[in-house]
């Protein structure tokens, strides 16, 4: 059978004419083009002034305005580096063992197959078909355009927060060179009569709930300096502070070359884990008891199914590790090469991810189980979530293997570059998103090293906050309000409504819009449609899911605590709804605004904010030049669409 091959140049994303001139080949499939900075073109025009995003400038980068990734290994260490981080050493245990252990992984599981990866390949694929940042990708959809400030606000604020987890762990680090690990014994001056040492617990006459380890106090009392509320600051402990300032400074110089600079970092930063995770593997798996912790962790108890937390919390980590809903994933995607099989790529890191958080799952467990045994106590009683399973757990660890220093040493660097390339690249894509809003002032001369500095700067000196005696309990308000589940949860409802239902419907050519439209898009980069349960899951699964688990989040609603102790002031918890609703009012306040600001009747309104934004550029006819327009070079660079043997010409999902 003789297989087709089809020209195609021009696609704005969602743009259909009825001109008969300018309709899709035929017998071809849709068109989809992009110019070369991103914006959307309002005709199909082979004239010289059409550009295609293959056309290869001399560096070998096809975008010379933004550049591209120097390899494929640097885009899929970036997107390792970027989610797969302290969410999956710390978070996914803690839930798994909280929600039924094995049982755990059944909703995990159904969520990642119908949410996670579905709009994880969606960011990645919009990032790279458009060649922009998560604030103008959304030119394809004006009236949505809501959704990229609603990332670029919630990634910003958890660029301040997560930038402290990494100040803790270099203060861990540095305390660990040391004879003598500090959080090893009560003999300390910051020590209380509660605190009893694992060699001690068979001395202790009383309760065993009154007790505290050293790895505990070290953690609060000396580290934090904790005081009694939000409401007491009292001082900053500068050791915090240099070692935050420490953690901007190396942020900083990661991405002072851009992607270049940083696409390099992290081929350190991303696989080093790993062979710290492994060697802790062969050192916790064969220590005594780790049978007990194994088997609680893996244990299912199938009755924990019928409860909806468990769906909620199984939501949410997925979610949370996939990096899905704050806009750095379409950051990443934009610097890919047109041609990227970004398809292949979300697998790849979805198995990387997952097994990820199920291998540190076992890690952390294996370790807990010796704990366990040694303390004559459940599993349960010795583990923690959030910071608490890093910082306590981990520290109380290493005191009880040889050479305890090295470990120390060892697991902390791990949790070091963990957070590091994370934050490279949430940083990169609030950086890209306002260097693409701004390209004639930030991509001039070194102006994008000093905006990158300032942003560093004001960053640090928003976290000073965080390094207070109160700190943590500003932290604890950020992470789970800043970019909390809920946040998360929002964004991605939006996200897969406006690409499964409304892309390119405004004009529409029979039923080629919307998740279909789409699916086109991405064919004419990899050459092949994916599976049909992607889109069904663009237009009905992801939605249902994730509104289904907001609107419960919202239902099951308690105040939050800290430790399960301290309650929240009213205006603390007020404090965390104000950055939450930061981010996410700007959806429906960008709608609003929209439809107030655009001239005509509601429906032609409605029409105007469903078609692309185009952009008149230079060589155009009529209208005054955009500023931010680029000579356009000739001809047409490359075949996008390829119809396999046997597929038929122009059949549309």
């Amino acid at each position: 059978m003789v297989t087709t091959t089809t020209t195609t140049t021009s696609i704005p994303m969602g743009e259909m004419t009825t001109d008969p001139e300018k309709q899709p080949l035929p017998n071809g499939p849709p068109q989809t083009y992009t110019n070369r900075d991103g914006k959307w073109k309002d005709s199909y025009d082979p004239e010289p002034n059409a550009i295609s995003q293959m056309d290869l400038v001399d560096d070998g980068d096809e975008n010379k305005e933004r550049g591209n990734w120097s390899n494929k290994a640097d885009y899929i260490l970036s997107c390792i580096g970027y989610a797969v981080g302290l969410g999956n050493v710390w978070r996914f245990p803690y839930l798994a063992f909280e929600n039924g252990g094995g049982a755990f992984l059944i909703p995990y599981i159904v969520m990642l197959v119908f949410a996670g990866l579905p709009i994880f390949l969606l960011e990645t694929s919009l990032g790279q078909f458009a060649s922009q940042g998560p604030i103008r990708i959304w030119r394809c959809l004006p009236l949505f355009q809501g959704i990229g400030y609603t990332q670029v606000v919630a990634s910003a604020l958890v660029g301040i927060y997560y930038n402290c987890i990494i100040a803790y762990t270099l203060f861990y680090l540095f305390s660990s060179f040391t004879s003598d690990l500090p959080w090893r014994t009560c003999e300390n001056s910051w020590n209380t009569a509660q605190c009893v040492d694992t060699n001690a617990l068979a001395n202790w006459t009383g309760n065993l709930s009154d007790r505290v380890s050293p790895s505990e106090e070290y953690w609060d009392r000396y580290m934090l300096s904790r005081s009694a509320g939000i409401h007491e600051p009292v001082t900053v402990k500068w050791q915090l502070a240099l070692c935050l300032l420490l953690a901007w400074i190396v942020v900083y110089f990661s991405l002072i070359k851009g992607i270049k600079s940083s696409g390099k970092v992290v081929y350190f930063t991303a696989t080093f884990p790993y062979v710290v995770l492994l060697i802790l593997l062969i050192r916790g798996v064969t220590l005594e008891g780790a049978d007990i912790g194994l088997e609680f962790y893996l244990k299912p108890n199938i009755t924990r199914l019928g409860d909806p937390q468990v769906w909620m919390d199984a939501g949410t980590q997925v979610f949370f590790s996939y990096s899905i809903g704050l806009g750095s994933l379409i950051a990443l995607g934009s610097y890919n090469k047109f041609n990227n099989n970004c398809h292949r790529d979300a697998v790849v890191f979805a198995c990387v991810n997952s097994g990820t958080s199920i291998l540190s799952g076992i890690v952390i467990f294996s370790f807990l189980g010796n704990m366990a045994l040694q303390q004559g106590v459940s599993v349960a009683d010795v583990a923690e979530s959030g910071p608490g399973l890093v910082f306590i757990v981990y520290p109380k660890a290493v005191t009880l293997m040889p050479l305890s220093p090295l470990w120390a040493i060892l697991f902390f660097f791990m949790v070091l570059l963990l957070g590091l390339d994370s934050e490279f690249c949430g940083v990169e894509g609030f950086v890209t998103s306002c260097q693409d809003l701004y390209p004639q002032v930030l991509r001039r001369g070194h102006n994008r090293e000093i905006f990158i500095a300032v942003v560093c700067f004001v960053k640090f000196l928003i976290g000073l906050a965080f390094c207070t005696q109160g700190g943590m309990y500003v932290f604890q308000l950020f992470d789970n309000y800043s970019a909390s589940g809920m946040t998360l949860l929002w964004v991605t409802f939006f996200q897969a409504i406006c690409i499964g239902w409304f892309y390119g419907l405004a004009d529409r050519v029979g039923w080629n819009f919307g998740g279909t439209k789409f699916y086109w898009d991405i064919k004419s980069m990899v050459g092949f449609r994916p599976i049909m349960w992607i889109k069904i899951c663009w237009m009905v699964v992801t939605p249902l899911m994730t509104m289904g688990i907001f609107i419960f989040s919202l239902v099951r609603y308690t105040r939050l605590t800290y430790n399960k102790t301290y309650e929240y002031p009213v205006w603390g918890e007020a404090l965390g709804w104000v950055m939450a609703l930061a981010s996410m009012v700007m959806i429906p306040a960008g709608f609003v605004y929209n439809i107030l600001t655009t001239k005509g009747t509601f429906s032609e309104r409605i029409r105007t904010l469903l078609t692309p934004i185009y952009t008149k550029r230079k060589g155009d006819q009529g209208g005054e030049e955009d500023a931010n327009a680029i000579p356009m070079a000739d001809g047409l660079k490359a075949d996008h669409y390829s119809v396999p043997d046997g597929d038929k010409p122009g059949t549309i999902l």
